[in-house]
């Protein structure tokens, strides 16, 4: 587990490159990981929605993110595409950077997660960001990053789990 406390805004651009360089690092086998499934915990305010925004950041987008607690799923594109590799290829595949935001918090039910077709977006191999996760842990793959934002005091303590 890593942690860290932030106390201003301003230590997010860090952060967030922090989370993702986590997300990229070799695994415990010397191989490389390109993670992309991130899980958001936090209780109503903590500021998950602001450490996605400075994510996006990070990655070229260059729209203001939302959060997407009414039309559940906000779709971002970045400037620069991402590196994918596909099975039945040798070579890797560079593909338009889409980056999906989902925050479950106002789904009352699993077959809500069902209707939103939150396979399209968890396997899609693209960045894909998740608010609320609890609603649907059962279903998320197993080594996606999770992230737990904690309210103590006027900090904010991040961990990537």
């Amino acid at each position: 587990m890593i942690s860290t406390s932030v106390k201003n805004i301003s230590e997010l651009p860090e952060i967030a490159k922090q989370i993702l360089s986590f997300a990229r690092m070799n695994n415990e086998n010397g191989q490389f990981q390109d993670k992309k499934i991130f899980c958001f915990y936090g209780e109503l305010g903590a500021g998950k929605t602001t450490l996605i925004k400075e994510l996006c950041k990070q990655l070229g987008v260059t729209d203001a993110g939302s959060s997407p607690t009414f039309a559940l799923v906000n779709e971002y594109r970045t400037t620069v595409p991402f590196l994918k590799a596909e099975k039945n290829q040798n070579s890797p595949l560079w593909v338009e950077g889409i980056i999906f935001h989902l925050d479950l918090y106002r789904l009352q039910s699993e077959a809500e997660i069902y209707d939103i077709g939150y396979e399209d977006y968890i396997f899609s191999g693209n960045y894909c960001f998740i608010e609320w996760p609890e609603k649907m842990e059962h279903l998320l793959p197993s080594d996606a990053v999770r992230i737990k934002i904690e309210v103590k005091n006027s900090a904010r303590v991040i961990s990537i789990l």
